[in-house]
This record gives structure tokens, C-alpha cells and sequence, in this order.
């Protein structure tokens, strides 16, 4: 199921893999306040804990901030985000047309920017990069653990799926 708001932001869940939810944003700076919104209502659907959904919803809006900034793509270009809910851990993809791999680096005291991917790093359990299929772009995504009395935990993939 697709629905598009008049904003241009474009929500999939393709119904296949059980807690899994996508959207795309269009390259701009207000971009990151739409994926923090969108992830909250997503967390409470969700019933995240708390902790866990303000630790991700951080995290997202860095990743969503750096794509809309760093990724030097023709307009018209778009930011993916997809939401993964398994195996007691919540995963989170943000995806851009832009080849260049983001790479770490040590901000000076005066530096207005560089600290985005230490805070990844220093907040979420797990997190890399990887090539997006097909050569056009790439993904950086973050894991953060969550308790072990969520459903989750139970099974691989949890039968439910989000709209």
C-alpha cells in the first residue's frame, strides 16, 4: 500500500516482510523533522520503548540531515528511509542516490560539524554502510537492541505487518 501526502512524502509498506515500514523524503533540510515525526508515530504502532525510540529517532534524524546535505545528486532525487522491527532488535536504513560513502572523522573543539557518525557510533549497538543495489547510491543504516520483554524478541519476524 502506497500513500502520498500532499508534502510529496511517499509511506510504502509492502505488506511481504512482517514490522517493516519505508518512506521517502525528498532532499531537503526540512526532511529530517518529517522522518523524526514519522518514526515516532511508527515507534508508538510499534510499542518501542521509549528510551529506544529517542535514541532512534536521533540517530535518524542525523542520518536523514547528512543525506539531505552531503549527497550532491541532480533534483528531484530522494532520501529512503526503511524501519525493520525483528529478532529483538530495530533496524533502521537511510538510503540516498549519492556513491560517496560517509567517512568518520575527528571534529576540532571549534568545528561547527563532523560529529554526526561519532554520535551513530556512540549511540546505536550496531551500524555500517553498504552500496545500494543496482550501483545508484548507498545506505547507511544503524541496529539498537530492544528489552527483552518485547514481542520481537520471540520469533525472527514478527507476523504483523504496519500501514
Amino acid at each position: 500500500m502506497t500513500v502520498r501526502s500532499r508534502r510529496h512524502a511517499r509511506i510504502v509498506n509492502d505488506g511481504n516482510s512482517p514490522l517493516t515500514n519505508e518512506w521517502w523524503l525528498p532532499l531537503r533540510p526540512r526532511s529530517a523533522r518529517r522522518a523524526r515525526a514519522y518514526l515516532r508515530v511508527l515507534a508508538d504502532v510499534w510499542r518501542l520503548q521509549d528510551e529506544v525510540t529517542e535514541t532512534a529517532v536521533l540517530i535518524l534524524s542525523e542520518l536523514t540531515a547528512n543525506a539531505c546535505v552531503h549527497a550532491r545528486v541532480p533534483r528531484g532525487r530522494y532520501v529512503r528511509t526503511r524501519c525493520l522491527l525483528f529478532a529483538g532488535r530495530l533496524r533502521i536504513e537511510v538510503a540516498d542516490a549519492n556513491d560517496s560513502m560517509p567517512e568518520p572523522r575527528v571534529a576540532g573543539p571549534d568545528d561547527e560539524g563532523g560529529r554526526g557518525l561519532a554520535l551513530v557510533a556512540a549511540l546505536a549497538d550496531d551500524w555500517g554502510t553498504y552500496p545500494r543495489p543496482y550501483g545508484i547510491g548507498k545506505v547507511v543504516w544503524f541496529e539498537l537492541k530492544v528489552a527483552s520483554s518485547h514481542p520481537s524478541t520471540e520469533a525472527p519476524f514478527l507476523e504483523r505487518s504496519v500501514t
